[in-house]
């Protein structure tokens, strides 16, 4: 019998859940993008964590962020280089309430005392 999937942390929901080319929308040929994936790809590539930091602050083991960003980048790839609409919805999360915040770089935390997010 397989594990239960852990909820992975996710600071806050994309201002943005949905990427086209400008070329037309083919919504056929689309990829989905879960939001546990996004938010490893804003971790890692935007905030500048390693994969052990942002695993710390999704409360997920670091083989398990390293599965998803993989997941993440080949999606993102795919939808740049092949022209596709991008969604991102859905995935095994758990939304940071913003009271007890997920880690030093949490975005409600930041909000919260005027802050914004420092990129190393």
């Amino acid at each position: 019998m397989a594990r239960p999937r852990k909820c992975r942390k996710v600071c806050s929901l994309p201002e943005n859940i949905g990427f086209a080319p400008m070329n037309g929308i083919d919504d056929e040929n689309r990829v989905i993008m879960a939001v546990d994936e996004y938010e490893t790809i804003r971790l890692i590539d935007l905030v500048g964590y390693t994969q052990e930091e942002c695993a710390e602050q999704m409360h997920i083991a670091r083989t398990t962020v390293q599965g998803i960003y993989y997941d993440a980048r080949k999606k993102l790839a795919d939808a740049l280089v092949h022209g596709k609409v991008l969604y991102i919805e859905g995935g095994d999360f758990a939304l940071c309430e913003g009271a007890n915040p997920c880690g030093k770089k949490c975005e409600r935390f930041c909000c919260k005392k005027n802050k914004k997010v420092n990129k190393r």
